[in-house]
């Protein structure tokens, strides 16, 4: 476990400080890259703090799963600018004592109304929450007595690089409690002690931690410190413009990085959420996106993370890889244990040739093994509603017998094929597009796919036959 880390030497202190109490949410991803691009940009340092302190929820693999999925766009240990990470865990007594020094100073009291005499008081106020009542008790430290912090008059002013001036009136703070009656610290407390022990000059953040912002900033203060620079950035949303879910939106990180996006796409995606680059190309390298990103330019409205951009982003990526590249990439999604053909009927030859046309065809890696699996089965899976819907027209069944007649005789090349198809299209008054409907279901056993001449001639003229024949019989 590593120890805190040295004071700043006067360079900028961005933080990351995730919980781990499920996947790692792509709008932590995002908050994560923006803080890493200044840290690049500045020559900064971006420190990872695992806020731990939730036994209850917390998990290792939780942690491990932090630390992959930021490993996987890009950030991580090896690079100058990294550190930690660190666990909230490990300063719990550093917490304390800021707490005690807050009391002893007077900026906090001891409590010992109940939720249940907190409410009861509340009805009587005819005004919600906390009133304030143990302030001058002279109450102390005791079982169940919780330490509140006295919030005073007068109006906080919250200085936000992306919202510019905020203006909280504290007569709207309630009393917060920073140590529970147990003795332990609450998150508000703890994450103000560990940014000032860590030195943070810059806490970047989504927008929903804004209300917390100005109680954090009287802690701050309190204690005799000024507030980092604060940038509260706008929260994600789906296409309802709800905010992302866990319980109802597709958010986790590492399921999209599983249905096979590609580091590079995600990264540049998730940048564009809130902001955008010079121009109106989207598609730009991580080294401009570094260069030109700046907090003051993050846009206010909440970003819609859109899960068909993300598919033609990834697509884009996927396409400018060499094929030698998109075949390595590919290798996790053709070579594993789910893909519907035996391990001994691949064949890298045969897949490797494909490859450029399917390549130009997917928007996620995950989708390649539909694309293929035609040329490594005994036996097509066939779509019954494509094949029902491809031999409904009364000609079908007959070009089928054709083609069975001139494709057992031509050059199996796929440019002759196609001009063999076309001419018994033709034959039939259809056109080439109509006409290879059948053939490509009966061979594929799908209406779509790579190009159908260059995959039957991969497929070879066997196979090719035995499957038109099949559907004919």
């Amino acid at each position: 476990m590593n120890s805190m880390p040295p004071a700043t030497n006067g360079k900028f202190r961005y933080r990351f400080a995730p919980s781990p109490t499920g996947f790692f949410h792509v709008g932590g991803a995002r908050t994560a890259l923006y803080n890493w691009a200044l840290a690049l940009k500045q020559d900064a340092t971006f420190v990872l703090r695992i806020e731990d302190t939730d036994e209850a929820r917390n998990k290792p693999e939780w942690t491990a799963g932090i630390i992959d999925a930021l490993a996987w766009i890009g950030i991580g240990t090896g690079d100058p600018h990294f550190e930690g990470p660190y666990f909230q865990s490990q300063n719990s007594e550093e917490h304390v004592a800021a707490a005690h020094r807050l009391y002893e100073a007077g900026h906090a009291y001891y409590c010992d109304l109940t939720s249940e005499q907190i409410q009861e008081r509340a009805k009587v106020n005819g005004k919600p929450g906390y009133d304030g009542f143990s302030r001058d008790r002279g109450l102390g430290p005791g079982p169940g007595h919780v330490l509140r912090f006295r919030v005073p008059e007068g109006v906080t002013v919250v200085d936000d690089l992306v919202r510019g001036r905020v203006e909280f009136d504290n007569g709207t703070i309630e009393d917060f409690v920073l140590l529970r009656g147990n003795g332990t610290p609450m998150f508000l407390l703890a994450n103000v002690v560990d940014d000032i022990l860590m030195s943070i000059t810059h806490v970047v953040r989504a927008e929903e931690h804004l209300p917390n912002t100005p109680k954090q900033q009287l802690i701050w203060s309190a204690l005799g410190y000024a507030p980092p620079v604060w940038a509260h950035v706008p929260v994600l949303v789906n296409e309802q413009r709800k905010k992302l879910s866990k319980r109802r939106d597709k958010v986790a990180l590492e399921q999209y990085r599983d249905e096979g996006v590609i580091a590079p796409a995600m990264i540049n995606y998730l940048m564009t959420l809130g902001w955008a680059p010079a121009g109106d190309a989207e598609i730009v390298p991580w080294e401009k996106i570094v260069n030109e990103f700046r907090l003051e330019d993050v846009n206010h409205s909440p970003a819609f993370f859109d899960e068909k951009k993300l598919a033609s982003f990834n697509g884009d990526y996927l396409r400018m890889l060499t094929t030698e590249q998109f075949v390595t990439a590919c290798s996790p999604w053709v070579t594993n244990d789910s893909v519907p053909w035996s391990r001994g009927d691949f064949d890298a030859r045969i897949f490797s040739a494909i490859a450029p046309l399917v390549q130009t065809r997917v928007g996620y890696l995950s989708e390649v093994p539909s694309m293929v699996d035609f040329l490594f089965l005994d036996q097509p899976l066939i779509d019954a509603d494509a094949l029902a819907k491809a031999m409904k027209p009364e000609w079908a069944s007959q070009l089928l017998r054709d083609v069975v007649g001139v494709f057992a005789a031509c050059d199996w090349q796929h440019d002759v094929l196609k001009t063999e198809l076309e001419k018994i299209g033709e034959s039939h008054g259809v056109k080439l597009g109509k006409a290879q409907a059948p053939v490509r279901v009966a061979v594929t056993g799908r209406s779509v796919g790579p190009p159908l001449f260059e995959s039957l001639e991969l497929l070879g003229r066997d196979k090719t036959l035995a499957r038109l024949k099949a559907i004919l019989d």
